[in-house]
């Protein structure tokens, strides 16, 4: 593979940590200063491993707040963390990101344990979003917990008594979605990126993005979405922090529709989850 630019200088520091990580001693290992060193993609993921371990956990978020997973590069930074991470805990759903950079994350640093936490759940094509669902979210944590459990075996019960606890949370908050949602008369949203896919299925939605795949909007599509949202009577449009309002704003324009922010890889996790509910239900659009 060719490196250009950035991705070359990126290719760079990973041979050094590659070297770096060979010659840590095992005291460095996780597991050492009483916890484990713990590599997370996203926000959403960091909250589910401090549920579960807290202070046990020492959590490396790899994509920051308001970055793109499709373009993000890590830092050198991030990758010489990286290298003390005992287990990296990767969505496994197609982020742009983790199919990038995993495969040479995990040359940089080969004892570090590779987690695919949506093992099992039922995935949708070309939607990586897999933790919108809450009910997603307690397998992943589930997997999560047992990944922590083996890293770390003297406080594995612990994990699992707070992964256990933390799954009542999640079940409490898909009852409150549920209840929500049902209240919806219009089953059908429009967002500028598909983060949604997920919340849409497991809540009886449909979601119409305005993107189309990965790519800024034609003419025809963007009349196709303003056709739609007239006949359907949308009233709110979403969009992304980590995307251009441009499109979405001018198609609101034309409908006459609020534009609401909702961030998928927000770390406040049930308050983004509760806030996109009550927003399409008509009781947080602004």
């Amino acid at each position: 593979m060719q490196y250009t630019g950035s991705r070359r200088i990126l290719a760079v520091i990973l041979a050094f940590i590659i070297l770096a990580a060979g010659c840590l001693s095992e005291t460095a290992r996780p597991g050492d200063r009483g916890g484990v060193v713990v590599a997370v993609s996203i926000l959403p993921q960091a909250e589910f491993v401090h549920a579960i371990a807290g202070d046990r956990a020492e959590v490396i978020v790899l994509i920051p707040p308001g970055a793109n997973p499709a373009t993000y590069e890590p830092t050198a930074d991030q990758l010489t963390a990286l290298s003390r991470a005992g287990i990296y805990c990767m969505v496994g759903s197609g982020l742009p990101f983790e199919q990038i950079y995993v495969p040479r994350l995990a040359a940089a640093n080969p004892a570090m344990r590779i987690v695919n936490t949506s093992a099992g759940i039922d995935l949708i094509d070309h939607d990586p979003h897999v933790w919108t669902s809450p009910v997603n979210a307690v397998r992943m944590v589930r997997t999560t917990a047992e990944a922590l459990a083996g890293a770390d075996p003297e406080y594995a019960e612990n994990f699992r008594t707070n992964a256990s606890d933390y799954e009542k949370e999640l079940v409490s908050l898909d009852a409150e979605l549920r209840s929500l949602t049902a209240h919806i008369t219009g089953r059908t949203f429009i967002v500028f990126h598909p983060s949604w896919g997920y919340f849409a299925r497991e809540y009886g939605l449909v979601q119409v993005a305005i993107e189309e795949e990965g790519k800024e909007p034609g003419p025809g599509h963007i009349a196709e979405v303003i056709d739609l949202a007239r006949r359907e009577q949308i009233h709110v449009i979403l969009a992304n922090p980590q995307f251009s309002r441009q499109p979405v704003d001018a198609i609101a324009r034309q409908v006459n529709a609020s534009v609401v922010d909702v961030d998928p890889l927000s770390e406040d996790y049930a308050g983004t989850l509760l806030f996109l509910a009550r927003t399409l239900a008509g009781e947080g659009a602004s």
